[in-house]
């Protein structure tokens, strides 16, 4: 049960609207991490701005989701797996694929280290190692690699926080945290 009611996208008004109707466009519905963030429209405007600013980034939208089922996985957040087990099965991520993403793995060696250094990231709060960054470098990450990596982290971590405060309720296919045979 959610903790922080979200908003009805029938009952949004003015620039909350303008968000909700964009999220209905590119996703085909308003799901609640939405209508949570709806309640306070700065904070739905901003996810939105820099989901765009990242979109438009080095890393297609394939390893993005595979960043944020890694994140996700490593902060035991459901509703964040479920939603981008749904966003990765559209985008072309087989069940495979999305099993993998979750242990941050890629068969490909460079996204490979972009979803290990995301989870180092997660797990050590930023304060990777020196041979952490290392090894990074050794699998082909730039520094504009290791930020953008930084900023999909960041991006995710809030929208994970954001589910764990509310408590929001899942309107998808739920996806359990450490329930790795489910996504095979």
């Amino acid at each position: 049960m959610n903790r922080i009611l979200p908003l009805d996208p029938t009952q949004a008004t003015g620039k909350t609207r303008q968000l909700f109707d964009a999220v209905q466009a590119m996703l085909g519905s308003v799901p609640n991490l939405f209508r949570v963030l709806g309640v306070a429209p700065a904070a739905l405007d901003g996810y939105l701005a820099f989901n765009g600013a990242l979109a438009s980034g080095t890393f297609n939208v394939r390893v993005r989701e595979q960043i944020a089922l890694t994140v996700a996985e490593s902060n035991m957040c459901g509703y964040c797996l479920s939603i981008h087990t749904c966003i990765g099965n559209k985008v072309g991520l087989t069940a495979g694929d999305i099993a993998d993403a979750r242990r941050a793995y890629d068969k490909a060696d460079k996204i490979n280290a972009i979803l290990k250094l995301a989870r180092k990231i997660v797990v050590e709060r930023g304060e990777v190692s020196d041979a952490a960054l290392e090894v990074a470098r050794a699998a082909g990450l730039t520094d504009a690699d290791i930020i953008e990596t930084v900023a999909n982290v960041a991006i995710n971590v809030f929208t994970n926080y954001v589910n764990h405060v509310a408590r929001t309720a899942v309107d998808l296919p739920d996806v359990k945290p450490g329930d790795l045979a489910a996504s095979i």
